[in-house]
């Protein structure tokens, strides 16, 4: 754990229906959870029936899940119509509970993770690359997505007590890491860790990081890690401090002309991770030739229109990342393991979730919100959810 916090009491445990036991793989249970049953309500507390596990599934005790700026955006409804009640959370760690009787990777009591995404068609060529985030036929994500092996359930996420989910979707956790910190990673730290990995950044590179949020801080921390140069890019003043804290070697006030002018063809690859409209024409004349800006923010507004004649100068590249599959946020993780990243985050308990999501909305938080499944309220006897 990390220093300096108390230890988490026991996980409170999903119940399991009358008659069954915790090894009986023919009954689902009853999980306590915290969602949204309209996009104005807020996030209350709901109660889940999980599916029995099938026999190619694991069912996972949550102990943490990750709070992340899309659960906003999906819980308030402003990413178009949501299927209520709906329940978050796409960044779970937590421990074995009970595996189908194909598993023979995992088993009770393995510490594992979930990501973004609990299926893929396992069939198309991006699927067959381990590339199952770009899924020709659509992944099926954590929480509100029609599930095409269940019946088309809709899936329900991590703001709860358990969880099951196919072994091909399921991620070992490194021992020697913080749980409750590693539960960004699989968010915040592969979206980040994939473009890093696919320019092959190495020593002696130099990388930008456009913006000091959630995925933001880990982007300085995983190029850290790479052993490169980090510059961070920022707009306020304010976050000098705690991008150097982080391990950047440079801070550019971007508003700053001057020092942007001194920028110039200085960097190697630019990771953005800003999600409000910004002008990334100044950005690109701090690349070199053969330079690269991945965006990883989605702004919810047109961006200022970039000006091609920047790019081809310098034969700079401006491209686009989405998370990570699946052997490459194992990948990740067993990186992370190796040099010691995880995620900067401060705790929460259910009760907490809603004025969490303001702080998230007015950037209070240093650098994620991760919250604490043990405090969750007993599951009610049927589900509502």
């Amino acid at each position: 754990m990390t220093p300096g916090r108390p230890v988490p009491p026991p996980l409170a445990r999903p119940v399991l229906p009358a008659g069954s036991s915790a090894t009986d793989d023919g009954t689902g249970v009853l999980a306590a959870a915290y969602g949204a049953v309209s996009s104005v309500s807020g996030l209350v507390p709901l109660t889940l029936a999980r599916r029995a596990p099938k026999e190619d599934d694991v069912e996972i005790a949550i102990e943490f899940c990750g709070l992340c700026h899309s659960d906003v955006h999906a819980t308030r409804g402003e990413w178009g119509t949501q299927n209520y009640p709906l329940v978050p959370g796409h960044e779970i760690v937590g421990t074995v509970s009970r595996v189908g009787s194909a598993v023979d990777d995992f088993a009770p009591g393995d510490r594992v993770g979930v990501g973004c995404m609990v299926d893929s068609c396992r069939e198309c060529e991006s699927c067959l690359d381990g590339l199952e985030q770009y899924c020709e036929i659509g992944i099926t994500g954590t929480y509100g997505a029609k599930d095409p092996r269940n019946g088309d359930a809709i899936t329900q996420g991590g703001y709860s007590s358990s969880v099951v989910v196919d072994r091909r979707y399921v991620l070992r956790v490194p021992a020697n890491l913080d749980p409750a910190a590693v539960a960004p990673l699989l968010c915040a730290g592969i979206t980040t860790f994939s473009p890093l990995r696919h320019f092959d950044v190495e020593e002696g590179d130099v990388v930008g990081v456009v913006g000091l949020g959630g995925l933001g801080h880990m982007a300085v921390k995983l190029a850290k890690a790479m052993g490169v140069h980090v510059v961070v890019f920022t707009t306020s003043e304010a976050k000098v401090p705690a991008a150097l804290e982080l391990g950047a070697d440079e801070v550019i006030l971007s508003r700053d002309a001057d020092a942007m002018a001194a920028a110039n063809r200085s960097i190697d690859l630019i990771i953005d991770t800003v999600a409000a409209p910004h002008d990334l024409n100044p950005l690109f004349r701090t690349l070199r030739v053969d330079g690269a800006l991945f965006q990883l923010g989605l702004p919810s507004e047109a961006m200022p229109p970039v000006d091609p004649r920047a790019l081809i100068r310098r034969r700079i590249a401006y491209a686009g990342s989405l998370i990570g599959g699946i052997a490459e946020t194992q990948e990740m993780l067993d990186f992370c393991a190796e040099h010691g990243v995880v995620a900067d985050i401060e705790l929460v308990r259910p009760d907490q979730l809603n004025d969490a999501y303001d702080r998230m909305v007015a950037g209070d938080v240093k650098y994620r919100f991760v919250l604490d499944t043990s405090t969750l309220q007993a599951p009610a006897k049927e589900a509502n959810a």
